[in-house]
């Protein structure tokens, strides 16, 4: 799945104290590896009709577009390679819990909040199915946007699961 916990030490002079960090990212369907790859070959694809036209006037008709459709897909490519660096981390302990949401080319947004109040919603009248939300202090704000609907459901339970064992246990008492 496209996201992680690590449970993290909230403060050192608070012994026992537990801190959760979890950060989620947008699945990537090449590695860096893959990507040159995949335009090599592809660019050798579209060049083999050209060997055809080799040392004819209408290889250089040809070649103009064939570099356009290269460079296209490298292009979109490289844009969601981009948005690939879509980051979310959520950062929780029993007194704190901070969100930041990092897009690529935009300033990053946070929200905080009081864990207590914390409800963690699965709306089925969002945008996409199993909508995740946190909702705290008269604000909401969506959670796991590039999750697929079950792992969205997932998180959702294993957030609320860590939550529970934070007010239970009082970690940092």
């Amino acid at each position: 799945m496209p996201y992680a916990w690590q449970d993290i030490d909230a403060a050192p002079e608070r012994s026992g104290a537990v801190s959760h960090r979890l950060v989620v990212w947008p699945h990537r369907a090449l590695t860096p590896q893959g990507f040159v790859w995949f335009i090599g070959i592809t660019a050798c694809l579209i060049a083999l009709p050209l060997i055809a036209s080799l040392g004819s006037p209408v290889l250089w008709g040809l070649l103009p577009f064939i570099a356009l459709a290269v460079g296209g897909i490298w292009y979109a490519l490289k844009r969601a390679w981009r948005q690939g660096e879509q980051r979310e981390v959520l950062l929780l302990d029993r007194a704190h819990l901070s969100l930041t949401r990092h897009d690529p080319g935009r300033t990053d947004r946070h929200w905080q909040a009081n864990p207590y109040w914390l409800r963690v919603a699965l709306r089925d009248d969002g945008p996409v199915e199993d909508y995740l939300t946190l909702a705290a202090e008269g604000r909401e704000v969506e959670l796991g946007a590039c999750l697929s609907a079950d792992e969205r459901r997932s998180l959702a339970r294993e957030l609320r699961q860590r939550l529970a064992a934070l007010k239970e246990n009082g970690d940092d008492r």
